[in-house]
């Protein structure tokens, strides 16, 4: 292994960059390490967020703007050696994409690009799937080449990224619970305020305020300090009005016709 994978390697175990500055230092790395390549790409792909967006979240790097779209037309289709090493968890070759018949559409793309052979290696961890793509300007087995220190690289590397997203995640969900806490006397004294107006519970009030606070597409905390500032005036009507859509109906006798 060149002295330079083995310091970059030394550099992810003690330093996980960004994904997306992690993403362009591994595919320079990959290219360096790999004998015969003209250049690499890497990806993420994160899996949905089970509380937000149910898309997937996918990024990519590339050593040079000519392999980008090598990528994009993978992705788009959902056929080439990127989204075959993902479904198989193994390293997916192609030694001379002139004869290869396989994902016509990338093999156009990359026979346009003048690159004649690739190699992808998918590595996976904590729900972030990462794969390192070589391409070869000549004919040949590029997947040999790419197992030695790119794939010790990748498998480092991916962990990293995963522990870096982990970290940042834990820092947001800190950051959330901590306006959480600032907010919740000034949401506690809305409540109260609401309590007042309709003569309700805590339970009732509070159920209105998050309501109307998704109705009206603002924050809670804002519609709250709202009321408070202006103790509940020029809002009563909107309170009581959202409080009889909230009450339910009154229960129908049995033998009453619908």
């Amino acid at each position: 292994m060149p002295d330079r994978a083995l310091t970059r390697v030394w550099a992810w175990q003690t330093d996980a960059p960004s994904l997306d500055r992690g993403l362009a230092e591994l595919a320079e790395q990959a290219a360096s390490c790999t004998p015969d390549s003209c250049g690499a790409t890497a990806t993420a792909l994160l899996d949905p967020d089970p509380g937000g967006s149910a898309l997937e979240e996918q990024q990519t790097a590339a050593t040079h703007p000519d392999l980008s779209p090598l990528v994009s037309v993978q992705l788009a289709s959902g056929e080439g050696p990127i989204p075959a090493a993902r479904a198989t968890g193994r390293p997916t070759g192609a030694d001379d994409l002139l004869h290869d018949r396989r994902w016509p559409g990338y093999r156009a793309r990359a026979l346009d690009a003048g690159v004649r052979s690739s190699a992808t290696l998918p590595f996976v961890s904590e729900g972030l799937t990462v794969t390192i793509s070589v391409y070869g300007l000549r004919p040949g087995p590029l997947e040999e080449a790419a197992q030695g220190a790119t794939r010790l690289l990748g498998d480092l590397a991916t962990e990293s990224l995963a522990r870096d997203r982990r970290y940042r995640a834990a820092l947001t969900e800190i950051d959330q619970l901590d306006t959480a806490l600032r907010s919740r006397p000034v949401v506690d004294q809305a409540c109260g305020i609401v309590m007042y107006v309709l003569g309700c519970d805590a339970d009732a009030a509070f159920d209105l305020l998050r309501r109307t606070s998704q109705r009206t597409n603002r924050k809670l905390a804002e519609l709250a300090e709202t009321v408070v500032r202006t103790r509940g005036r020029g809002i009563e009507r909107e309170l009581i009005r959202m409080g009889r859509q909230a009450s339910p109906a009154p229960a129908r006798p049995a033998d009453e016709p619908c």
